[in-house]
């Protein structure tokens, strides 16, 4: 029996694979409406709770060379220049933003994505951080939970001691995939020495957390290429590893459109490539988060996975609980009390709104008492894998059978297949229902017959 063995049932993965969401966020971000402006954004902000931590997200959206898998919102260009004005605004935002909180409360989370973060200058990226520190309390580093997301293709040891200096103590590296064939496949060349050279300038310069990003289901990749991929990775041996599957969606993301569906692996292909991942990861001591994720033992997500205190957030899984997020720079979305704000997507509307000495969100939803309601029992499934109904029943003030006698009926067949232990008092998620913890969760969303699915990624 290999290790990945009680995770892996193909007969079960082949039936329940659909489009679902990842419930970053609960409602999805397909529920939030135009009709959430900043007005209602800065109500929210009063009645935030004094006492919660903080934790800023910043969207750096520029990337020199455009990767063709790639859904982020992004804006590909060669010209630095553009970095400029794009900071002076997120400055400006920094500013509106703090006026609107006590900012005496500490912020424990900090997260740079993007695009490509290092885009910016060394000068610039200081500039931003020391823009931060002004408006908001920033912790010492033994509390802070502070990364950035870095492309090894851009980033030097200099760059990497530079981040260190500034404050960040997690990086993030994109690789998706060593094999040569398949990076040409999707515009992205990038031998393995430079993550590793950026990797050993991590450990050297005192780095708490490295993680490292994997995408299955890229065009020519095989069983054994894939191998080979995470041989090299396991022997790198980063602190968390997350092996996504490819969502080819050319119909929303343009760029995909390059990509030659021919040489894209079948589903069979993609369940075998997965059934590797999971046992090589595990057998090299990794522990299975869940969905996509994996952690050493000693990092702080499989501690937090262990203690049952693991969260979830627009960043996947995290350690930190109820934190207000404020979201910076142009798509950012933040969460605040009973809140989720986006900001405008498209740079030009970005830049208006920031010129106009406005806040830049566009679209949002406020929660009603339902949403919390199915947003406690969906991250209890997501991070926790068990719900006991007398817990959501002292939280929220309802006999949770009666409330979800639909739901629970629903679960009935993912019971019979072992994918939950269903019974009178609660819900735990199997070892084989761990990489479906998406489709249990689902069956608590109200809105998915609502939206469409293939908005949505593949849950496996």
């Amino acid at each position: 029996m290999t290790a990945a063995a009680p995770f892996f049932r193909p007969d079960l993965l082949a039936r329940y694979d659909a489009h679902g969401p990842r419930y970053t966020s609960y409602p999805t971000a397909v529920q939030f409406t135009d009709a959430f402006d900043p007005a209602h954004y800065r109500e929210a902000a009063r009645k935030a709770k004094a006492n919660a931590d903080l934790s800023l997200y910043f969207h750096i959206p520029f990337c020199d060379t455009v990767c063709f898998y790639c859904g982020c919102n992004k804006i590909a260009t060669k010209n630095r220049a553009h970095a400029r004005p794009y900071l002076d605004r997120m400055k400006r935002e920094l500013a509106l933003q703090a006026a609107l909180f006590d900012t005496s409360r500490p912020v424990t989370q900090l997260h740079w994505g993007g695009g490509t973060p290092t885009f910016l200058s060394h000068d610039e990226m200081a500039e931003l951080m020391s823009a931060t520190r002004e408006h908001f309390n920033l912790v010492a580093d033994e509390r802070a939970e502070y990364s950035i997301e870095v492309d090894p293709r851009e980033a030097s040891p200099a760059t990497i001691a530079l981040l260190r200096e500034l404050g960040f103590n997690r990086l993030s590296l994109g690789v998706q995939d060593f094999d040569e064939r398949v990076q040409r496949a999707v515009n992205r060349i990038q031998p393995r020495e430079m993550t590793e050279a950026v990797l050993d300038a991590a450990r050297r310069n005192g780095f708490k957390s490295v993680s490292v990003d994997l995408i299955y289901g890229l065009p020519h990749q095989s069983v054994e290429s894939f191998s080979r991929t995470l041989d090299a990775i396991i022997d790198l041996k980063p602190d968390r590893v997350s092996v996504f599957g490819y969502a080819h969606m050319p119909s929303l993301f343009k760029m995909q459109r390059q990509i030659d569906e021919s040489a894209l692996p079948s589903p069979a292909v993609r369940l075998a490539i997965l059934e590797r991942v999971i046992a090589r990861m595990c057998d090299a001591g990794y522990v299975y988060i869940g969905m996509d994720h994996f952690a050493l033992p000693g990092d702080e997500l499989a501690r937090a996975f262990e203690a049952g205190t693991l969260q979830r957030n627009f960043q996947g899984y995290s350690t930190r609980a109820d934190c207000d997020l404020i979201g910076i720079g142009a798509s950012s979305i933040g969460k605040i009390g009973d809140v989720y704000a986006q900001n405008a997507r498209e740079l030009a509307d970005y830049t208006a709104a920031i010129d106009a000495g406005d806040l830049a969100i566009t679209r949002g939803v406020r929660l009603c008492a339902d949403d919390e309601l199915r947003r406690d029992v969906i991250m209890r499934l997501m991070c926790g894998g068990e719900l006991r109904f007398d817990d959501v029943a002292r939280a929220h003030g309802i006999e949770f059978p009666a409330a979800f006698a639909d739901e629970l009926a629903r679960l009935a067949p993912m019971a019979n297949d072992g994918l939950i232990d269903l019974s009178h008092d609660s819900i735990r998620v199997l070892p084989a229902g761990r990489m479906l913890v998406r489709n249990i969760a689902s069956v608590f969303d109200r809105y998915l017959g609502q939206a469409s699915l293939r908005r949505f990624s593949r849950t496996i």
